[in-house]
Order: C-alpha cells, then structure tokens, then sequence
C-alpha cells in the first residue's frame, strides 16, 4: 500500500483518539458530528504534526502533548476544540 495513506490512516486515528479522550468517554465522543470532527481536523493537523511530531496516537498521548504545549497550538486548532466539546454537552 501506499505509505501516504498509512499516513493519513494514523493521523484519521489521532484524530479520533483525540476527541474520545478530550470529551472524556464513548457516549459524550459519540456526540461529535462528522462534520465537527472534520473541523477539528483542519484546524489542528499542522499544529500537531509541528508540537507532537513523535507521539503515537492512542492513549490521550496526543491530547496530553497539546495540553502540555498550550503556547504552540494554534487559537483556530483551540477554537474547533472548545467548539466540539461545547457541541458534546449539550
């Protein structure tokens, strides 16, 4: 296979990884549109390929390494992230 899409395949995960650990639980990450998922992606890919570029998806790791480097994460990346856990609660 083309290793671009294990690339994309892993940052997809990240992703998911991501906003289950963020929104704490399956039923508040369940919540989550597609099309928020989708926003959260777009606005944080490149801050997280830059800030976390050796931490492997999975276990909050991703998550913990945004929150350990508040002052390298974009205010769009922060915004979708504040904006998909407000669309989680409700």
């Amino acid at each position: 296979m083309d290793p671009a899409f294990f690339l994309r395949a892993g940052v997809v995960l990240a992703f998911a990884t991501l906003l289950g650990a963020a929104f704490s639980g399956a039923a508040a990450a369940q919540n989550v549109s597609r099309a928020q998922a989708q926003a959260v992606r777009a606005a944080c890919e490149a801050d997280i390929r830059a800030t976390c570029p050796g931490v492997r998806p999975g276990g909050g790791r991703i998550l913990e390494c945004i929150k350990a480097n508040p002052d390298k994460i974009s205010q769009p990346c922060k915004d979708a992230l504040i904006a998909a856990k407000a669309t989680s609660t409700q």
